[in-house]
């Protein structure tokens, strides 16, 4: 199983970027938007995410732990992946800064350049969203 791990610092407070990471339906807004064009709620606990590279994923939560700042999803097995499990993760730095460290398990191990690149782009998008 590939684990592909991205950690930006943030000029923000870690409460700011949590309560935008924890608000689920509208992390195409708060969280990436423009690497994220869409999010429909699927159910109470579910997503439907639309990228800008035209694929969709459904996202189902697992857990927003608010104590600890993390959240953690799963995608379904589907025809790409076998397994994908994440995890986001906020971490205070001070006052006013603070580390986002997001993490995801995947299998096969063939698709992991791919979530990597993918997630390498969603970071880009995180850090300008986030530090506003």
């Amino acid at each position: 199983m590939a684990t592909i791990r991205k950690v930006i610092e943030l000029n923000a407070p870690a409460q700011k970027v949590w309560n935008a990471l924890a608000d689920f339906q509208n992390v195409h807004i708060r969280v990436a938007p423009g690497f994220l064009l869409g999010s429909e709620p699927d159910g109470d606990h579910a997503r439907v995410v639309h990228f800008a590279n035209g694929t969709k994923a459904k996202e189902m939560l697992v857990t927003a732990d608010a104590a600890n700042r993390r959240l953690v999803y799963f995608i379904a097995a589907n025809e790409r992946v076998a397994h994908h499990n994440a995890s986001a993760e906020v971490v205070a730095e001070g006052d006013h800064r603070c580390r986002f460290i997001w993490t995801t398990d995947v299998l096969p191990d063939a698709i992991a350049p791919y979530i990597d690149g993918q997630m390498s782009e969603g970071v880009r998008h995180m850090k300008i969203a986030l530090e506003q």
